[in-house]
């Protein structure tokens, strides 16, 4: 299965409506990348800024020197996206390489804006996280990198998201207008049906696994990571499990048709925005899980492993349902 691709726009497609919210959330986009991108090049050229003595960071230094780069890569993407979304010449790019970028974007960055502000609320009442009595985990960042960084990716995150928002609706408004009841069948024959099905039972893995290890469980659980359990790492572990709860739902109710009274954008933003952070989060972290471990009490179980992998997997079987309904969508349109 692929990644979601819309079908292409109309030869005469409307210009971008002229006004100051998009050029206001361009600059706001390209701005909130600087400090990640200066942070990842100065690391890149040797800097130790941020990083603190003894931080596992420093233990690969070329691999994280790789890792690095391809971060500014990344975000340079970011830059690239908000410019395509606000200019003319951005409707005349082909709807598949737009369409994979926007979901891996807004996929990886997703779950941050919903963590990090759970994980400040948290940390207001005392949490203590997971249920984990043993020691704090050894810091890899100094404090102060924290709420710079993801406080620059939710910019990016709301203000890429509500330029995609517009942009669709300019280019694509006639494919996800109208409820879920007024979809012709067509859109959604048995194979698509019986693909997201199976996605959906594959996601009752990992979501379940998140759902025990935020709870306290340990089960699954690399010792040393177990030990340092804390509250940051259990609401990441609930966010995650609730985005592939929602990844499946909406992506059912899509090829299902039902309820019929449901708006098809919302279904649709939904299943895009959720299906993106599982297969991008599942893909991340199995790609960590592969690199080298220093501690052999950190070093993912087979458990782990299977959480990752099955979170990878519900998302790109979900993401090719979305992207099937939107072609055949789109031709009927």
């Amino acid at each position: 299965m692929t990644t979601p691709m819309l079908p292409a726009p109309a030869p005469a497609a409307p210009a971008p409506a002229t006004g100051r919210l998009r050029p206001l959330l361009r600059i706001l986009a390209i701005v909130a990348c600087l400090p990640y991108i200066c942070l990842k090049v100065a690391w890149v050229a040797g800097s130790r800024v941020g990083i603190p003595a003894g931080s596992v960071l420093l233990d690969h230094p070329t691999m994280m020197g790789v890792a690095n780069a391809v971060s500014v890569l990344a975000d340079a993407v970011v830059v690239l996206l908000a410019l395509l979304l606000t200019r003319p010449w951005g409707l005349r790019v082909r709807a598949w390489l737009l369409a994979f970028p926007m979901w891996a974007a807004i996929g990886l960055i997703g779950p941050i804006v919903i963590a990090y502000p759970a994980q400040l609320l948290v940390s207001l009442f005392g949490g203590n996280g997971g249920g984990s009595s043993g020691p704090p985990r050894e810091p890899f960042l100094d404090a102060w990198v924290f709420p710079i960084v993801y406080g620059g990716f939710i910019v990016q995150g709301l203000s890429l998201g509500t330029l995609f928002a517009l942009y669709a609706r300019d280019r694509w408004g006639r494919i996800w207008g109208g409820r879920l009841g007024a979809l012709p069948a067509a859109v959604s024959g048995p194979g698509v049906r019986a693909v997201a099905v199976a996605g959906s039972v594959v996601a009752l893995v990992p979501a379940t696994l998140g759902i025990l290890w935020a709870s306290g469980t340990t089960t699954g659980l690399a010792p040393q990571l177990a030990a340092e359990y804390d509250a940051d790492r259990a609401v990441v572990d609930v966010v995650r499990a609730l985005l592939l709860v929602l990844a499946a739902v909406a992506t059912l109710l899509l090829v299902l048709r039902r309820p019929a009274w449901l708006r098809l954008r919302t279904v649709m933003g939904v299943s895009w925005v959720a299906s993106g952070s599982a297969g991008c989060w599942g893909t991340y972290m199995l790609l960590v899980a592969a690199l080298p471990q220093g501690d052999a009490g950190k070093a993912p179980t087979g458990l782990m492993i299977t959480a990752y992998a099955g979170e990878m997997i519900t998302g790109f079987l979900l993401a090719g349902c979305l992207a099937v309904v939107l072609n055949r969508r789109g031709a009927a349109a």
